[in-house]
Order: structure tokens, then C-alpha cells, then sequence
């Protein structure tokens, strides 16, 4: 009898949320019905993706107006991309928000940078949690709603008898915070969106926030894209980095290569930024900017987005965009430097 030899076929689950080349471009000025021809392109080509089979926490690390929030807007449906798509579970996020809007959000939370403007002053803040209660059909009566919201926060380190009844103006912007993660925490999201959630809060409330976060991966479940500019909370809190310079990722891979052995000449800079704890040595106290002529050219039109500033610039760097080149499992950097 011929022997038939087996095939073993290996699966590749569907991330739980890709970008494939994102692109968003702003039109600015004009008005009074003139058409503006300026252009600022926000996002360029943006593609990663997250798993679906484990939850992890990916930070996406990069300056100010490095195109971090914008991303996130997408994500959240708030912003549609000039070109490309974003996929959840395999499937377009337009089309979710068309079709299952409201299971998408209960998938997909958000929590935003300032814990001062997203609460209306002129509500209690039990009306935060209460909406989500309601919207959602998480209880069946008053009683219900009332135990599931002093539960959840009790779960979050929160005390429901000193804060419920009170105005958003009554609470610190810590506590706002973390009543942010008590709605998340009623829900148990798959996905949340958290950007820049602890540059507001006090640093000696960062690492509890950070922890309670963590919390959600390991005992929920829940996978976290964490958008923030401190390479250092990034540091601690993620399990991966993405670095976005200028709307591009230049290098991606497991958090501890990122800060130990950064390779982009960008990431270089983002890691020699991080404070060292020891007071006998001090921050540069100046910095010299002779070298660049003006701070419009920090950002190029074409080529590399860094080789403005990047000492190791090359004609190449000035007239191509490096694609980005798995220099390991996992481990990706879009520089000329690393091509042969």
C-alpha cells in the first residue's frame, strides 16, 4: 500500500486590526469659497497590523505632529483616510461603522488625551457610565446599573461612595482618568485606543494608570494600540514599538530591541532623549540648530523624512523613501543604511 505523506498546512489567523497604506492629506487654508492648494499629508503610507490570537499592547512612539493622532482618529472612524483601508477582524472598518456600528464600539474604546474636555461639565459623572449602562443594555434596571458601575469601580482602585454624585470640576484629572478605564472596564473591549492617556495626569499617578492598563491584557484580554510621544512610558508599558517620524513608520519590533539596540538613526534620537535618573548629569541645556536653515525643512517633500536631520544623509536619502526591511523576525527599519 503506497504511503500518502501528510500535509501540514499552517494557519495564519486574521489580525485583529491591520492598516494596508494609509494615507491622510489635509487641505488647508482657502475660505470664502477659494479653492486652497496647500497641502500638509498627515499620514503617509502607514501599513502595521495587531494580532488577534494574543493581546498585546503596541505603542506608537513619535514627536508631536508626527501623524499619531491622526492615525488614531482613523481608527476610530472619526477621520476617513485619503486612501487606503483599515481592517478590524478582516473587515473594513467603514464597513462596521455602516453596518455594526454599535458592536464596534463596544469592540473598539477609546481613551483620549485630556481628561478635563471630554466630560460636560454640566452633567454628574455617573452619567458616564450610566450612558454606556444604557446604550449597550448591560443591566435590566436601576439597581443593576448602579452595582455594575461600583463594582467597576472598585475594580479600577476608585471609590464609588466618595465620587458618584460629584461634577467632573470636583474630581482630579487622575481620577478622570481612571474612570475612563471603569467604562472601558463595563464593556471589555478587544481593542482599546489610548492616545497619549497619562501626558495630563500627575507622573506619580502614571505607573497605577500604566498598570491598570496591563491589567486589561492580562486578565481580559484586551490588546491596546498606545499612541504617546514618551518613549519611556512606551517603554514600560508595551510589548512592541512602532515609530512614526513625519507620517512614516521607520522601524518596528519587540519593545526591548527598540530601546536597547535602536536601529533608525530617528529612534536613535527618540531613545538618547529618555532622562537618565542620576542628577550629577544634566539635559543638554541648548541645542544647535545652525545647521538647519529653516524649520519648514525638517519635514522634506521627498526622499526620507529624517534626512534632514540624520548625520548619516546620503543622495539616496534625499531623492527615494526607503522601503521598510525585515532585518529580523520581526524587526523592521526603513533606512538606507541597512541596504546593501
Amino acid at each position: 500500500m503506497d504511503c500518502v505523506p501528510s500535509i501540514w498546512v499552517r494557519t495564519v489567523s486574521t489580525p485583529l486590526l491591520e492598516l494596508k497604506n494609509i494615507t491622510k492629506v489635509f487641505r488647508i487654508g482657502g475660505g470664502l469659497g477659494l479653492i486652497s492648494k496647500r497641502t500638509i499629508k498627515a499620514v503617509d503610507s502607514v501599513s502595521f497590523s495587531m494580532p488577534s490570537d494574543k493581546p498585546l499592547i503596541t505603542a506608537l512612539v513619535g514627536e508631536s505632529g508626527s501623524g499619531k493622532t491622526t492615525i488614531a482618529r482613523i481608527i476610530l472612524g472619526l477621520l476617513e483616510p485619503t486612501s487606503g483601508e483599515v481592517f478590524y477582524k478582516g473587515r473594513r472598518v467603514s464597513e462596521w461603522l455602516k453596518k455594526s456600528r454599535m458592536e464596534y464600539f463596544k469592540e473598539v474604546q477609546p481613551i483620549f488625551q485630556d481628561p478635563y474636555s471630554i466630560y460636560n461639565p454640566f452633567y454628574r459623572i455617573d452619567r458616564v457610565l450610566e450612558l454606556v449602562i444604557k446604550k449597550f443594555k448591560l443591566a435590566a434596571s436601576r439597581e443593576e446599573a448602579r452595582e455594575l458601575m461600583v463594582k467597576a469601580m472598585n475594580d479600577i482602585g476608585l471609590r464609588p461612595e466618595d465620587l458618584l454624585g460629584r461634577y467632573p470640576h470636583q474630581l482630579s484629572g487622575g481620577e478622570r482618568q481612571r474612570l475612563m478605564l471603569a467604562r472601558i472596564l463595563l464593556l471589555k473591549p478587544r481593542l482599546i485606543v489610548a492616545d497619549e492617556p497619562v501626558s495630563m495626569i500627575d507622573v506619580s499617578l502614571r505607573a497605577i494608570f500604566l498598570d491598570q492598563l496591563m491589567s486589561f491584557r492580562d486578565k481580559f484580554g484586551a490588546s491596546c494600540l498606545y499612541i504617546t510621544h514618551d518613549l519611556n512610558t512606551a517603554s514600560y508599558v508595551a510589548d512592541n514599538i512602532l515609530v512614526l517620524c513625519h507620517g512614516r513608520i521607520v522601524e518596528e519590533g519587540p519593545k526591548d530591541a527598540i530601546v536597547n539596540d535602536p536601529l533608525h538613526p530617528y529612534t536613535k534620537l527618540l531613545v538618547s532623549s529618555i532622562p537618565i535618573p542620576n542628577p550629577r548629569q544634566r539635559w543638554k541645556e541648548s541645542v544647535d540648530l545652525t545647521s538647519i536653515e529653516s524649520f519648514k525643512k525638517l519635514k522634506v517633500e521627498e526622499g526620507c523624512v529624517f534626512s534632514a536631520r540624520c548625520p548619516h544623509a546620503k543622495d539616496v536619502c534625499r531623492a527615494k523613501v526607503p522601503p521598510p526591511l525585515e532585518v529580523e523576525p520581526g524587526r523592521k527599519v526603513a533606512c538606507f543604511l541597512f541596504y546593501k
